[in-house]
């Protein structure tokens, strides 16, 4: 069984945010894939899909960016996930707008989310795909990330949300060493 977390903020209030690219990303692998039933446990909002035979779980927590971990930490437990087969999916301002990078045991960078995914699984050692946001020095951060792209940032992202599709099903499929040799561009 995989898990895969979009981390975002719910609400009309932070759709297609850069904060949001994780939920985007789930959002859009659901819709290609026509899955349409979404279930709600443990402040998670979540769908179940298989790649191969192997039980897929797509999830967005509902509890805030900075609380993520929280949830990620109930499903992980109660479908007793090995961390090994969680995958994040989450914004990154040290990357430029449309950069991407698969990345394992690694740091925070500073993202709030992914701090507190670390706290809760108490280990760094998970997977994710960190998706560029770039970042303007000139606004307070977080006006910045609760903020929304402009038309050709947005084309950028949506073509790296096409990509985060083909790592979800590529993420069932090969190790992660060939996943980042495949998606990693140097």
């Amino acid at each position: 069984m995989k898990l895969i977390i979009g981390i975002g903020n719910p609400g009309k209030d932070y759709e297609h945010t850069r904060h949001n690219i994780g939920f985007d990303a789930i959002d859009l692998y659901a819709k290609q894939n026509n899955i349409s039933i979404w279930k709600e446990k443990f402040n998670g909002k979540y769908c179940e899909t298989k790649i191969n035979d192997e039980k897929i779980i797509l999830l967005k927590p509902l509890s805030y960016v900075n609380l993520s971990g929280i949830v990620v930490k109930k499903f992980i437990d109660y479908y007793k996930i090995n961390i090994s087969d969680i995958l994040v999916i989450v914004d990154d301002l040290d990357q430029d707008v449309g950069k991407y990078k698969l990345k394992e045991n690694s740091s925070s960078g500073g993202h709030n989310g992914l701090k507190n995914i670390e706290q809760n699984l108490g280990t760094k050692n998970y997977k994710r795909f960190k998706i560029g946001i770039s970042n303007n020095k000139l606004l307070d951060t977080k006006d910045y990330v609760l903020g929304k792209f402009n038309k050709e940032d947005r084309t950028k992202i949506d073509s790296v949300l096409e990509i985060a599709c083909e790592v979800i099903n590529d993420f069932c499929n090969f190790s992660f060493n060939k996943l980042m040799a495949k998606y990693n561009k140097k």
